[in-house]
Parts: structure tokens; sequence; C-alpha cells
């Protein structure tokens, strides 16, 4: 007989991670920049719990997410709850009930931890932060406008010096669809195809819509070119509004824009991209960097409870964070036994972290050991080398 073998204390099940120093600093330092962004533009900040009842959390919007959420039986009540996947669920939650008689249009924020049932290739994490805004009760361009720039502004914040929006009218291809007469069998063909961005599958399967599809399709990229091509396109009047809607939010932005001092932003334009959250029933918008495939953020416009009309965008801080530059970390500096404690205030004051000596050390040797690249002493500062 053999005794078990100890148990691996620092295995964690796949998709999560511990996030150690600094990297733990930074994340929350970005977060609290992003929030700060968000609430200068009017945006409330709420924190809604991790854990709800399950019919609640999963009704309405938060159904569409139902298949990446955790459920567990609360010891308590002894009903089902269930663990967020998603946030703007909740805040069209808080704002149908807690808020459902504050005035109109709602500006709320929120910043927080999900987790989700299963990771994807581009996204190999199951926990994510996100930080989003949301705004409820207006359904104009100028809103779509509003969320593109605020978010914009948000990156800009925490050092992304070029980004770009694509923006989307997931309800625009299913319209279009809906006034051919596909079999089932063809029409979900041909949303693999468009989904695939594979044009000679499109053409092979879309009959008599097989040029236009095949035109939008390849007209995917810089705004103007995209929104010329829509234009010329035959679409049923569903279609169509969804398509100059999509046309007035850019034109929004774009009048926007200038006086924002936002260089680093372009937008794109594809119109026959309708992936997305399924609560989603309008303009859509994406967030990318250049030369990086995963997401910086998603959002767009859905209806918050029955029939009031919301949008948002929820940025990933962690991925934000990969494709910004690098930050420096925190300038640590040793403060000896004998430092003036007002000299080392001073110095937290200005942004420098100062580890305090506990024991007698030799101050030189402890302060290399503890990572600080500064001594403080009576005799003043001093560089570690």
């Amino acid at each position: 007989m053999t005794d078990d073998p100890p148990p691996n204390l620092a295995l964690l099940p796949a998709g999560l991670r511990d996030v150690l120093p600094p990297e733990a600093e930074t994340e929350a330092a970005a977060v609290e920049a992003l929030m700060a962004v968000f609430a200068a533009h009017g945006y409330q900040r709420v924190k809604p719990p991790l854990l709800e009842f399950e019919d609640s959390l999963l009704a309405g919007t938060g159904g569409a997410v139902a298949d990446q959420t955790f459920r567990l039986m609360d010891p308590d009540s002894h009903r089902m709850m269930a663990l967020r996947s998603d946030t703007t669920p909740q805040i069209a939650r808080i704002a149908t009930t807690r808020l459902a008689d504050a005035p109109r249009p709602l500006r709320l924020s929120y910043a927080g931890q999900c987790l989700r049932v299963r990771a994807s290739q581009l996204a190999p994490d199951r926990q994510i932060a996100q930080a989003g805004i949301e705004l409820i009760g207006a359904d104009c361009p100028e809103a779509d406008a509003e969320l593109v720039l605020v978010a914009a502004e948000a990156l800009a914040a925490v050092g992304l010096t070029r980004f770009s929006f694509d923006l989307t009218a997931p309800p625009l291809i299913p319209a279009l669809l809906d006034a051919a007469d596909f079999s089932p069998a063809t029409r979900a063909a041909l949303g693999r195809a468009l989904d695939r961005k594979d044009a000679a599958a499109v053409r092979a399967l879309a009959g008599p819509l097989a040029a236009t599809l095949t035109e939008l399709l390849l007209a995917a990229g810089a705004a103007p070119r995209a929104l010329a091509a829509l234009r010329a396109a035959a679409l049923p009047p569903p279609a169509r509004a969804q398509a100059e809607r999509l046309e007035a939010s850019v034109a929004a932005i774009t009048a926007r824009a200038p006086g924002l001092g936002l260089a680093g932003l372009s937008l794109t334009v594809d119109p026959v991209e309708f992936r997305g959250y399924r609560y989603h029933r309008g303009v859509c918008m994406t967030v990318f960097a250049p030369g990086r495939h995963e997401e910086l953020g998603r959002g767009g416009r859905y209806l918050c409870g029955e029939s009031e009309p919301a949008s948002g965008i929820t940025l990933y801080p962690d991925a934000v964070l990969r494709a910004a530059a690098p930050r420096a970390p925190r300038l640590r500096v040793y403060v000896a036994a004998d430092a003036d404690p007002e000299a080392a205030q001073a110095l937290r004051r200005a942004g420098y972290a100062t580890v305090a000596a506990l024991v007698a050390a030799e101050p030189l040797a402890e302060a290399r050991q503890l990572g600080c690249a500064e001594i403080l002493s009576a005799a003043g500062r001093r560089a570690v080398t």
C-alpha cells in the first residue's frame, strides 16, 4: 500500500490563473483609469453581485448567455443560483427594477469579474475582467456614437494609441434572408459560409442573392466603402432600415470624433457580420487593435426588459493591457530604520512604493532582495547598485 501523492496546490482548473505582482496592480490601475473616463461622461457606477438566483440572472437578455453560465445550489435558500458570465444582463435587471423610476436616458457603468463555462481558442481564459457602460432609454445614432467615443477615450487613457471599432448590424443579414425562399438546410449552410467569409460557398448557395451577398462580403473594411456597397445593394425594407441606421451611426461618430483628439481611432464596417450575443438587436461594435486577433471589447443595441431601448459596450481590461505598451511597475524604495518618516510619506504621495525596514539588516542587501531600486535613509536617497 502506498500513500497518495500530495496534491499540487498550485494547480488550477483550465482557463483559470493567479494574477501576480506587478500584473495584478497594473490591471487594477487600468480598470480604474477606464472607470474614471466613464464617470467623467456621466456614467454612474453600480456593483451587482457575483451570484444571483438562476431564474433572475438568466431572464430576459441573460438567456442569451445561459450556456456559458455556471450553476450551483444555494444551501441557504435551496434555490438554484447562477454565476454571472456577462454583466450586461445584471445591469438590465437593475435598470428595470431598482432604477425603474430613474430619469432616462440612464447611464450606468460597472467593473468586475465574470466566469464562463468554456473558453475559446482566441480567448483561453474562463475568468475575465469586464469594465463597461450601458446607455438605457435612448435609441438614436447619437447614442451609438457616444458609446464608441467614450470607449475610445477610455482606451486612450490606458495607453492604447491605435484601435479600430468594427461596426455591424447583426439583424441585417437575417432580414435579407427572410425575404428569400431558402430551405432551412440551405439557409443554415449559407449562414455558415457567411460566418467563414467564404465567398465561393456564398456564390454557390445564395441563388438570386449571390451577387448582393458577395458584394457585401467583399466590401467589409473601411467604413466609406462598406457603406457605399450597402447603399447600392437591393435590400428589402427591414434590411434597408438596418443599413440606414448603421450609416447614420457612422455619420454621428465621424461628426463628433475630430474634436476629441482620438487620432488612433479608425472605423470599419462589416455588412454581413451577424454574430454577437443573441440579445443584440441593432448596431453593434467590436474593438480590435492592429495586428491582434483577440477582441478588446464588444457591445451593441438590445432591449432592456420587455421594450426599453438600450445599448452598451464592454471592454476587457486583460486584452486591452496585452495590446497596450507595457507599463513600468511602480518604483520601490527601501526605507531604512533611520529614515525620515515625512520623506517616506512624500515619496508615497509622488507615486513611489515604500518598503519599510522591519528587522535589523544591511540596507543594500535587503533592498536588493525586496526588489527596491533606491534606498531612503537618514543620509538621503541613493540608488541600489
